[in-house]
């Protein structure tokens, strides 16, 4: 595994980078029956940060995402954020801390039952003791915030799928997190609004200065979008640096990633 080294004065996207780390993964490793997933993976992700975390399918993304949540448990390393254990705090602590991430989820996961404002309003009115006009204000700021106006009356089911996962993301911010998880946010949808989707990152971080953690194995994402990319393979980071480090790599596990070609060391299951 290769770490890209970055000092604070020269960190990719003019971002100061000081301080200890918003999340670390520290030895990670999680083993489902004879499959070793993650062996042992390190990973320092800093306050403001767009990190992607990368790689093939079955390559760990998503079990890595789910232990930076709590939603699976390690079998052995840590997870810190701002230097505590999550895997170790006490449900109350948990909940705590789990109000201050937002999470984007792959199919944005909206409620089909209710409409879009009572989606975006659905963790306010369960976390906070925000007025109902107070929170009929934070839901249309927020969705103001990802380009949407005039849709807190619609069901998701009647909104096109770039529109949903805009409604996912206000959903997400609603609670003004610290951290913002994306579970491969321009999957099922075009390069178009998979841009669209990319430049909803990058507003929403230099607005806000949100840590971002973005699995994906879309690599024109990465390029547009990304501070630092980290690439599982074989359960271990390969190549964790800017997204030069990876257009610039000889290593051809990474190169075949990159250009999406079928032959080379990476096998197809």
């Amino acid at each position: 595994m290769t770490d890209s080294h970055i000092t604070p004065q020269a960190f990719a996207g003019g971002l100061p980078r000081s301080g200890e780390p918003h999340i670390e993964l520290v030895n990670l490793t999680k083993s489902f029956g004879p499959k070793h997933v993650l062996k042992g993976v390190n990973l320092k992700i800093y306050q403001g940060e767009i990190v992607y975390i990368i790689g093939k399918s079955g390559s760990g993304k998503s079990v890595t995402l789910k232990n930076i949540t709590s939603l699976l448990r390690p079998d052995a390393g840590s997870v810190f954020i701002d230097g505590k254990n999550v895997h170790e705090l006490e449900d109350a602590e948990l909940n705590t801390l789990r109000k201050r991430m937002g999470v984007l989820f792959q199919m944005a996961a909206l409620f089909d039952s209710m409409s879009v404002f009572e989606n975006v309003a659905f963790s306010l009115r369960r976390f906070t003791k925000h007025s109902p006009a107070e929170i009929k204000d934070i839901v249309v700021d927020k969705l103001a915030m990802v380009g949407l106006k005039d849709v807190e009356n619609l069901r998701p089911s009647s909104l096109s799928g770039g529109m949903q996962k805009r409604v996912g993301l206000a959903r997400a911010i609603a609670l003004d997190p610290e951290i913002v998880l994306y579970d491969e946010p321009t999957t099922g949808v075009d390069p178009i609004l998979g841009a669209a989707v990319d430049d909803l990152i990058k507003t929403l971080n230099a607005k806000t200065g949100v840590t971002s953690v973005v699995i994906s194995h879309d690599m024109n994402s990465v390029f547009r979008t990304a501070h630092r990319v980290a690439m599982l393979y074989d359960g271990e980071f390969r190549l964790i640096g800017t997204p030069d480090d990876f257009k610039k790599s000889d290593d051809p596990v990474i190169r075949q990633f990159v250009e999406g070609k079928a032959k080379g060391p990476i096998p197809i299951v």
